[in-house]
């Protein structure tokens, strides 16, 4: 099968295109075809070796943990997929080395859901890790609940842009942070916008005077410094980036699999409530330029990596 991989961490030039080996499939595991894929910033800080302490490599690895596609044939222990099922997965396991930039990979049930009926594959693709992270946020961590306060930092991003959504959707007042040119964008989503940078704390303060119930932090440094300082008393702060957010008696919460919780996101998407806004899309042979384009920052929404349709892999 085709696929991106690297051999060695570093930057986008390590990504490499062409044969893998095609994927073997447990008793537990269900081969997808993959249709699409998206890019998270932890795809690029993975492959530049930020994450080896608590996901080693073995390489060559083949990056990406969300992917849309259709089912080609479910292992002998699942019974809850048939073949010509499309689905969608956040399908991350303990090290780095079978990922979803691939023609093929055999995903373990427990990372897999429906996909949305409504949305495209690439919409659909960018689900999985920014849906589930701001939905176990908001619910396992920051308990957002009807006619609170709730901030979300980078609200126009691919985890923020869910989370205002989802905050919406439980009856709370969002307020988002983003730059000037997608506050209409945020506007849309169902939040306030306010700008961030210098005078952040300000401009917050000036719509919720009495401060915020809830702080989500998707960016970490001066913003969760602040945000600190912005959380109303009994109010609560999480961060997913930042394991220094405990030292201002906050959360910091790293996404695991979840089918219940995804399941749960698909339908929401087939409701209306989630829309994914895709801004760019690559080809599976211009991975290495989709990861720069999410290193460059400023990116609205998701980045999806389409796969090409071809011949089955052997045995399937």
């Amino acid at each position: 099968m085709k696929a991106i991989s690297y051999a060695r961490y570093g930057g986008p030039e390590v990504l490499e295109y062409g044969e893998a080996d095609d994927p073997k499939l447990g008793p537990d595991d269900v081969l997808v075809k993959v249709r699409a894929a998206s890019v998270n910033p932890v795809d690029w800080k993975a492959r530049q070796g930020h994450l080896d302490a608590i996901l080693p490599a073995v390489f060559p690895v083949i990056p990406g943990w969300d992917l849309a596609g259709v089912v080609v044939r479910p292992g002998p222990a699942v019974p809850e997929f048939a073949e010509g099922d499309e689905v969608i997965g956040y399908v991350r396991e303990d090290v780095l080395s079978f990922g979803t930039c691939a023609e093929y990979v055999a995903a373990p049930v427990r990372t897999l859901a429906p996909k949305p009926r409504g949305l495209s594959f690439e919409e659909a693709a960018g689900i999985p890790l920014a849906g589930l992270t701001a939905h176990q946020v908001l619910h396992r961590v920051l308990n957002v609940r009807r006619g609170e306060t709730v901030l979300v930092h980078a609200a126009a991003g691919g985890v923020g842009s869910v989370a205002v959504q989802l905050a919406s959707h439980l009856g709370a007042r969002v307020i988002g942070t983003a730059s000037e040119g997608n506050h209409d964008f945020v506007r849309a989503l169902g939040a306030e916008p306010v700008s961030y940078g210098e005078g952040l704390a300000e401009r917050v303060r000036g719509l919720a005077p009495e401060g915020v119930d809830a702080v989500f932090d998707t960016v970490g440094g001066d913003a969760l410094k602040a945000s600190a300082n912005l959380v109303a008393p009994e109010g609560r702060l999480a961060s997913i980036v930042d394991p220094g957010v405990t030292g201002y008696g906050g959360a910091y919460w790293f996404v695991r699999p979840d089918p219940a919780d995804l399941r749960k996101l698909s339908e929401l998407a087939d409701q209306g409530v989630l829309r994914i806004h895709v801004e760019e899309t690559f080809p599976l042979e211009r991975t290495a330029d989709a990861h720069r384009r999410s290193e460059e920052g400023h990116v609205r929404g998701k980045i999806a990596i389409t796969v090409p349709q071809e011949v089955s892999p052997s045995g399937a």
